[in-house]
């Protein structure tokens, strides 16, 4: 099955899932060949392994709390937070509290 995306011009609702949020799913919003955008859902104790992505990215903590590690640093990101990282940084991610994040990854062209 195909995952829908977004079309140019197109509203995407990112408010925080309150009480929906136990039983979401993490989705991706739209990619292109430049950019991918996905909210993702981090469950309390649920844990995203090391890994690293080539372009830079954000993360943007909607509700809940996680905790990212990258370059022996630990930090906990709150709702209405927003972290960067560089391309090519390892980090992962741990969710604290139950969480939706906006994640977007600038792809780069292989």
């Amino acid at each position: 099955m195909a995952i829908l995306h977004a079309h140019p011009g197109q509203a995407i609702d990112i408010h925080p899932l309150g009480a929906e949020l136990p039983h979401a799913r993490s989705t991706a919003l739209f990619k292109t060949a430049e950019l991918e955008v996905m909210r993702m859902i981090l469950p309390a104790g649920k844990s995203v392994p090391p890994h690293s992505v080539p372009g830079e990215i954000t993360l943007q903590a909607i509700e809940g709390s996680i905790e990212i590690a990258y370059d022996n640093t630990v930090q906990r990101l709150e709702a209405g937070q927003l972290i960067f990282l560089p391309g090519g940084v390892v980090h992962s991610l741990k969710g604290l509290i139950d969480a939706s994040v906006l994640v977007t990854i600038v792809l780069k062209p292989r």
